[in-house]
């Protein structure tokens, strides 16, 4: 444990912070900088006694369980939480995932692309949010429950997800999905909704056969084809923005200028206009 780096650390986020961060009144007679440590303490919901030992510093080894409370209450990024929780001599917990909260600079891009087939998915395969031309292209993906929000498991459990793209196709899209799947697990661990979603495929023959391969997904994301029921066959190529921090994807669908694609890809835009 590094007591006066932790020390150190804490007045300077606690300085840092304005009382209108974290929906306190300002008060007319405040000369702290920042936050003062009651206030600090009750954020953290730890005694005054125990924060300004820790900040002297001459305070007790925090727990893992404190330490988290103390990075709740003083809004700390992940990377100061990792950094907090190194400087108290244990290692930077698992970064849990956060669900569906989209990344802001993710939300701007997908604003720019009304007149394209484009969506966010998470790393369990459920559908965030879809522009028009994406729930023109697949349905409206962001209207599952449960489960069967995520595409995954649709396509093990649902012959009907299958009927969008060629039966060639099939076997390949089995492999990629459970790869992805394979890839999420590696990462999140036994205790993790990706686990839960595993388990539940295991009774599908061709997913668990699969999943015994341990399939390892690529970086490059090739051309998709997909079989529309009113316009007729689509090949698009599939470009992806990854957000590393929400484990989330942007998943943009284009279409070669010139061909059969872009031609019915124009049409569908018509259609999902109307």
């Amino acid at each position: 444990m590094d007591r006066s780096g932790l020390a150190a650390f804490l007045r300077a986020r606690r300085e840092a912070l304005q009382p209108e961060d974290v929906g306190l009144p300002r008060g007319r007679r405040r000369r702290t900088e920042g936050l003062r440590r009651e206030e600090v303490a009750a954020l953290c919901d730890m005694s005054v006694d125990y924060y300004s030992r820790l900040e002297q510093p001459r305070g007790p080894n925090p727990s893992e369980p404190m330490l988290a409370s103390i990075a709740r209450g003083l809004h700390l990024s992940l990377e100061q939480r990792d950094h907090l929780f190194q400087l108290a001599g244990y290692a930077a917990p698992r970064r849990v995932r956060r669900g569906d909260h989209i990344n802001a600079g993710i939300m701007r891009i997908l604003d720019r692309l009304g007149d394209t087939p484009a969506q966010v998915v998470n790393h369990l395969g459920e559908t965030l949010l879809q522009t028009r031309m994406a729930v023109a292209l697949l349905g409206d993906e962001t209207a599952w429950t449960g489960r069967s929000r995520s595409a995954h498991y649709r396509w093990f459990t649902d012959s009907a997800s299958r009927l969008s793209y060629p039966q060639s196709d099939h076997e390949m899209h089995s492999r990629l999905l459970v790869a992805d799947l394979y890839g999420a697990y590696v990462r999140d661990g036994k205790d993790s909704p990706v686990a839960d979603l595993v388990d539940a495929l295991q009774s599908n023959p061709e997913f668990a056969a699969l999943w015994c391969e341990h399939p390892v997904l690529g970086t490059y994301c090739g051309t998709k084809r997909f079989l529309h029921p009113q316009v007729g066959a689509l090949e698009l190529h599939c470009q992806t923005l990854v957000d590393p921090d929400q484990s989330q994807r942007l998943l943009v669908f284009t279409a070669e200028p010139g061909t059969e694609s872009h031609a019915n890809l124009e049409f569908l835009s018509v259609l999902g206009f109307r």
